[in-house]
């Protein structure tokens, strides 16, 4: 393949993964790719056309040499190439199953202004999991010990990177996490049928074979605040807790039984297993009139979620139309395909009770756009004297999260802004606290998990600076 002109190259046909059928897929809570054949592979790394200033690194938040790792796929040497990877990204299984690519790296390829882009998150998962699979992981080049102690607080995305990066230079890191699993919003945010979970305890046993300490079921904030780390001798410490903290709508009938955030019915059902009940311990309402609230990839994940829970009715609510959703299309397209009913330009204005406390109905209205608001999209506007109801049993509120407000209440002198996001310098990372580095949701707001990664890849290398320079 690599013997073809650049011109021929460039006519190949982007690889299709292949990937479970809708009727099979949505009653279990399988992964819903397959990931490519090694032909396949090698078929699609050979569209690249290697150009002389590839756009594609710069569009990726942790830099990874996209060109260097796809020549090496192109060549067969699958292991090597998951290793370039690793050079500067620690969780490549993870970031090539729920990274959008096609807002980052894949949209600035040279193909893409008149073909399809080169399918460079695909590649990454492949290779990441053909090392892993056939147990070719080799582990990276560790720097001397610098007798440096560095803490992390979150073992989300964000907080990963920072261990992974650290740990290489020869710091002695821990991670400090509230929940009994490492991961963060890897492990109760996102689906098993999106993202295994095998997959991300795999990424963190590979940084704990790195020298990362993990300790889970630790609360900062708690069990220790930011000041008694600092007690402990630790030289810096980065938080990445996340944004855990549930938005509501704050419409009459909001407290009645049936109604969840998503976080509750995520959490159940990925962290707790609650799908797998009774052989899991925690149950999880299994309604057959499902509305979800929202229209970014936490409202699809929980729709389809429902779904596998055995709903009949799995139904989307959002005030815009599908132009305006913030979900990726590749999670619209498959909620589409597995039954999902849309009710766009709508919003609820109430749940309504069956007189026992439980939901039994909602009252929505309908929505037109009007003028673009902050955000830059059009502003939905009550269209008067439309409301109509609709049967529901559960309703699930996934309209964002706000930043989990624990760590910055109990340290004195840290600045956050209105919604508690922490204020930070944005080239280190820093917050107004010295020492102490923050990344990922709790600074930005709810985010991707590539943005996080790449805030903890920024946070890393300030953070060496910091601690070498310490005095």
């Amino acid at each position: 393949m690599s013997e073809l002109s650049k011109a021929e190259r460039m006519k190949l046909p982007r690889q299709a993964m292949p990937e479970q059928k809708p009727d099979i897929r949505k009653v279990n809570f399988k992964e819903v790719p397959h990931g490519y054949t090694p032909e396949q592979a090698m078929a699609e790394a050979s569209r690249c056309i290697e150009c002389k200033k590839p756009k594609c690194i710069a569009g990726c938040p942790v830099e990874v040499d996209i060109p260097g790792f796809i020549r090496l796929v192109m060549d067969g040497k699958f292991a090597e190439a998951s290793r370039k990877i690793k050079e500067t990204n620690s969780l490549p299984a993870i970031c090539g199953r729920v990274c959008p690519q096609e807002e980052q790296c894949e949209v600035v390829c040279t193909l893409a202004k008149k073909f399809t882009p080169v399918a460079i998150g695909n590649l990454e998962r492949f290779v990441a999991d053909y090392e892993r699979d056939n147990n070719l992981t080799e582990l990276p080049e560790i720097a001397p010990p610098t007798g440096k102690k560095v803490a992390i607080v979150g073992s989300g995305p964000a907080g990963l990177t920072v261990a992974g990066d650290l740990i290489k230079l020869g710091h002695q890191v821990t991670i400090f996490e509230a929940l009994h699993k490492p991961g963060g919003v890897l492990v109760y945010g996102i689906p098993e049928f999106r993202l295994p979970k095998e997959i991300v305890k795999a990424e963190v046993d590979y940084l704990k074979q790195m020298g990362v300490e993990v300790k889970t079921s630790h609360i900062v904030g708690k069990l220790d605040t930011i000041d008694e780390l600092f007690d402990q001798d630790y030289d810096a410490i980065f938080i990445g807790t996340g944004a855990g903290l549930p938005n509501f709508m704050r419409i009459p009938g909001e407290n009645l039984n049936g109604v969840y955030s998503a976080n509750e019915y995520l959490t159940r059902s990925n962290l707790m297993k609650a799908y797998d009940f009774p052989n899991a311990d925690t149950p999880i309402a299994r309604g057959k009139n499902v509305a979800v609230l929202g229209g970014g990839n936490t409202a699809m994940d929980a729709v389809r979620t429902a779904l596998r829970l055995g709903a009949e009715n799995a139904y989307i609510i959002y005030r815009r139309s599908q132009v305006e959703m913030p979900a990726r299309a590749a999670e619209i397209h498959h909620a589409e395909e597995e039954g999902i009913q849309f009710l766009l330009l709508t919003n609820p204005v109430r749940f309504i009770g069956n007189g026992e406390g439980r939901v039994e109905r909602m009252e929505c209205i309908r929505m037109e756009l009007g003028e673009p608001d902050d955000s830059g999209r059009c502003r939905p506007v009550p269209i008067e004297g439309s409301n109509f109801e609709i049967e529901v049993d559960t309703v699930v509120v996934a309209i964002g999260n706000s930043s989990n407000p624990l760590v910055p209440r109990t340290t004195p002198g840290m600045d956050t802004n209105k919604w508690g996001n922490i204020l930070v310098n944005e080239e280190t990372m820093e917050s107004s606290r010295p020492g102490v580095f923050a990344g990922g949701d709790i600074v930005t707001g709810g985010a991707t998990v590539i943005l996080a990664a790449g805030a903890g890849k920024k946070a890393a290398r300030a953070i060496h600076e910091y601690v070498m320079n310490k005095e």
